[in-house]
């Protein structure tokens, strides 16, 4: 005969082993012993509290039983009270094979899909991504042929859950989201539209980023014109004020414009962020960000005549951005782009601000508005243009180690046309360098992935 292993022949041999009374353990659980006594004889199923009581007075890991517990849920017809506590239990103990089986389970039974989308919307708020994601996918895949809402919002969560460091996969994320933008409430396509327009600009896809901004203009500009903030309810409103996604647009378009040499162009879209008057809110937020976006419409404007060869602008510029910390890499990457194509000097600039580039080598956190993948994008351009202008200039050594950073920079983002750029450049310039350096750039390369 096969004896097979439940929690109650478990709590049972414990008591015979340990010589305790149902009383003496119920003491000990804080579980009432007529209970004990009921849930030892099979007439009541364990409650999750109950079970972590249980395991906690027999001295047990958290989580121990847990396999047997959703072996247990199973033999009764489903129920949600007892499921719903066991499925925030395994996400904190981050137990992701057991909510796995259990949300497949439970998806069998379409009626149980919008109580574990809600599980997961929490859970996702609560910053329990992984276990989020489980259910998010399960559910995604029990509405894969529904036109919903909820099926977007699965897809929505499950984009940003997946952004990470490696750029092939953002790519694979952004494109696989990018066809439920659409099936999002109205308001939650804004937010989409951003975030889709911020990975595709730390991905260089500048076609992508003109189509998102575009878009998340037009769609604000519309709610903005016609919606009043009361139509919108305590739980579903924009994110940022609806005109921030109209002036956003508008920045992200001038960046597209500078990216493809239109500098002209991208003063046009200065224009229509320089001058908000037109904005209808006048609350302490709102004021900021319009006096934020007027001078960042003046910084700009100093940046594009600058990439059209008006040197004279350069003090100015610096001026302007060395009291904005979310702006100096940016700005430092286009000083030294100017610098290596109308050749003029800025080692000045390089040493005036030698400790925050110094510092943009280990940040890892969000600058501002930006993501973790555009500032990685960014220091490995800027990574990049430096090297250029110290071979430009013949300084060699220098030059090749910051290629080498630039080279290690995009391996870790797999960002393979920077690891392009970066072995034909150290391939012109071999000749020039050290055996420590080959040495170096040969254990990177041993590092790149093969496709």
């Amino acid at each position: 005969m096969i004896h097979t292993t439940t929690i109650r022949s478990e709590l049972d041999f414990y008591l015979k082993k340990t010589g305790l009374t149902i009383n003496q353990f119920a003491e000990q659980s804080k579980i009432n012993s007529g209970t004990l006594s009921t849930i030892i004889k099979g007439v009541r199923p364990i409650a999750m509290q109950q079970l972590d009581r249980m395991v906690s007075a027999m001295g047990l890991p958290e989580g121990s039983f847990y396999e047997l517990y959703a072996d247990e849920c199973f033999a009764y017809p489903l129920n949600w009270r007892r499921l719903k506590p066991f499925l925030y239990r395994c996400a904190e103990l981050d137990k992701l094979e057991l909510i796995q089986k259990v949300v497949r389970y439970m998806t069998d039974n379409l009626a149980y899909v919008p109580m574990l989308f809600d599980t997961a919307e929490d859970l996702f708020h609560q910053g329990k991504n992984s276990a989020a994601a489980i259910i998010f996918e399960s559910v995604a895949e029990s509405e894969k042929y529904q036109h919903s809402e909820r099926l977007a919002i699965c897809h929505y969560r499950l984009f940003t859950i997946s952004l990470g460091h490696d750029q092939e996969k953002n790519l694979r994320a952004a494109t696989k989201f990018e066809g439920f933008v659409e099936r999002l409430d109205e308001v939650d396509q804004l937010d989409a539209l951003k975030d889709l327009a911020n990975t595709y600009l730390s991905l260089r896809q500048w076609g992508k980023v003109d189509e998102m901004a575009e878009e998340m203009g037009k769609k604000a500009t519309i709610q903005y014109k016609f919606y009043q903030t009361s139509r919108y309810g305590i739980h579903n409103k924009p994110k940022q004020p609806l005109f921030l996604y109209i002036i956003y647009s508008h920045l992200l378009r001038s960046a597209v414009c500078d990216e493809r040499g239109e500098y002209e162009e991208a003063l046009k879209y200065v224009s229509l962020y320089a001058d908000l008057s037109w904005v209808r809110e006048d609350t302490a937020e709102a004021l900021r960000l319009k006096e934020e976006f007027a001078m960042l419409a003046v910084v700009n404007t100093c940046l594009y005549q600058l990439m059209m060869g008006q040197v004279e602008v350069l003090p100015q510029y610096v001026n302007y951005i060395e009291s904005r910390e979310a702006e100096i890499l940016p700005a430092l990457i286009k000083i030294v782009q100017a610098a290596n194509k109308y050749n003029f000097d800025i080692d000045f600039i390089l040493k005036k601000f030698k400790s925050q580039i110094s510092a943009f080598a280990v940040k890892q956190a969000d600058i501002g508005t930006y993501t973790y993948q555009v500032v990685a994008d960014r220091y490995t351009r800027f990574l990049s243009e430096l090297s250029l202008y110290y071979l430009r200039n013949q300084r060699y050594d220098i030059g090749i180690n910051n290629l080498l950073d630039c080279l290690a920079s995009a391996i870790e983002i797999h960002n393979d046309n920077a690891i392009l750029n970066c072995v034909r450049t150290f391939e012109q310039f071999r000749h020039v360098t050290s055996v420590e350096a080959q040495n170096r750039y040969n254990i990177l390369i041993s590092e790149v992935p093969m496709k």
